[in-house]
């Protein structure tokens, strides 16, 4: 792999998620105090990101496997972002907050899958090279973190109370219009797909990649990612908030030990893979939320701080070993016609269905749970604890190794869907 392209790419991660973490993970803390929104409204507006997975698919399917490059897709969409993430930092209402953020998240999600895309198709080895890629997206993620907590102090007490956080959306926004106009420049990645085939409503949608569901060990994964985004959800809307209620200081940026911790575990998923085995790595991933959240239900600011901090440091084993080894067992299933529209797929049972149950169910029980302005978070913590158990449980009994979950491209088949008799 060329080292331009290398660059490109990496640097391609490291905004992509810059954005996504510079705000994502302040917004039911800025939405709570400077909005005033209760636990719904809160889960609506993190829905917003599961709306935008639904559509994924369609850009994803319609444009990257089938009629415009993705890079050039994936730049149009990040400068509507632009606009649209300015506007937020301008709105002072829930009711004129929330169409623009819905707006935004139906734009932002496509990139998720097309980003992987690009990626996946300059690569040599996915098994070998892809984790090495995604790894500058998790630094951009905790650079984001440590500038809103350490540089600007948004997250503290008094910064809450004057809604200083609004900040994050403009920062965002101008990181939303560099990545825009950088996209144009990286590697060109045409449809693989050709274009003179009839446009049915399947191959327009990119629903082609629905084959995979033929294989009983990909519904088997297919189903659990969408189980295990439901405790994925609590982390996402809950965990910022959570840690400021307790008082903790520079929360925020003390979240960001839970991407320096992706960061490593996502170098070592190739081991893993190689040692373990895709069945047993994607296991260690679920089991993995539920011993977070049990150290959220006991952990506090004082005497039992460490469980906090212990807690966020497992974001890697749980992001990694589940979300990302997926990305790879994908990928591995698709073949050279589905690679784009089975991201995209992916995209939709995780961000998508999952989180947009899970996103409803956190705040339903955040507010079962909710005195005033406070919570009682150890009772919260407990029902994604007992549901990511049961989901590893079911799991372990039902899905089986795969031999070609971690295939590289020397030894992969031409076309895995054609191979398997997908």
């Amino acid at each position: 792999m060329r080292s331009a392209a290398k660059l490109q790419l990496s640097i391609m991660m490291f905004l992509q998620f810059f954005i996504w973490g510079g705000w994502f993970v302040t917004l039911g803390s800025y939405l709570t105090t400077a909005l005033g929104t209760s636990g719904s409204q809160t889960a609506m507006a993190y829905s917003s990101q599961s709306w935008g997975a639904l559509v994924a698919p369609f850009f994803v399917g319609l444009i990257a496997d089938r009629y415009f490059n993705a890079e050039r897709v994936l730049g149009v969409l990040h400068l509507v972002g632009a606009a649209l993430m300015y506007r937020l930092y301008w709105a002072r209402q829930f009711a004129d907050f929330y169409p623009y953020v819905l707006a935004y998240m139906i734009v932002y999600m496509p990139t998720i899958a097309l980003a992987n895309s690009i990626a996946f198709r300059h690569l040599e080895t996915a098994r070998s090279q892809f984790s090495r890629i995604r790894v500058w997206g998790t630094v951009g993620w905790i650079v984001a973190g440590l500038i809103i907590s350490y540089v600007f102090a948004w997250d503290s007490p008094d910064a809450l109370a004057h809604g200083m956080l609004r900040n994050t959306f403009l920062v965002c926004s101008a990181a939303s219009l560099l990545l825009g106009l950088f996209s144009f420049a990286l590697p060109a990645t045409p449809p693989k797909t050709a274009i003179k085939q009839v446009p049915t409503l399947r191959r327009v949608g990119g629903w082609d990649a629905l084959m995979l569901l033929r294989d009983r060990n990909f519904v088997l994964f297919f189903v659990a990612s969408i189980l295990i985004c439901i405790p994925l959800a609590f982390y996402y809307q809950n965990a910022n908030q959570f840690l400021t209620e307790l008082r903790e200081t520079n929360a925020t940026g003390k979240q960001t030990i839970g991407q320096a911790s992706e960061v490593l575990f996502m170098l070592a998923i190739p081991f893993f893979l190689n040692r373990l085995g895709m069945k047993v790595t994607l296991l260690l991933g679920m089991l993995a939320w539920t011993v977070r959240y049990l150290l959220f239900a006991f952990g506090n600011a004082e005497d039992a701080a460490f469980l906090l901090l212990l807690g966020i440091a497992l974001h890697g084993v749980c992001y990694d070993f589940f979300f990302v080894s997926g990305q790879i067992y994908t990928d591995s299933k698709a073949g050279e016609r589905y690679k784009s529209s089975a991201q995209g797929m992916l995209t939709l049972a995780t961000y998508g269905l999952g989180m947009l149950i899970g996103f409803h169910v956190a705040g339903l029980i955040t507010d079962l749970y909710a005195t005033g302005k406070m919570h009682d978070w150890h009772s919260i913590w407990l029902y994604p604890a007992a549901f990511a158990a049961l989901i590893f449980v079911a799991f372990a009994l039902s899905f089986r190794n795969d031999a070609l979950s971690i295939p590289t491209r020397e030894n992969a088949p031409r076309d895995c869907v054609a191979h398997r008799q997908l």
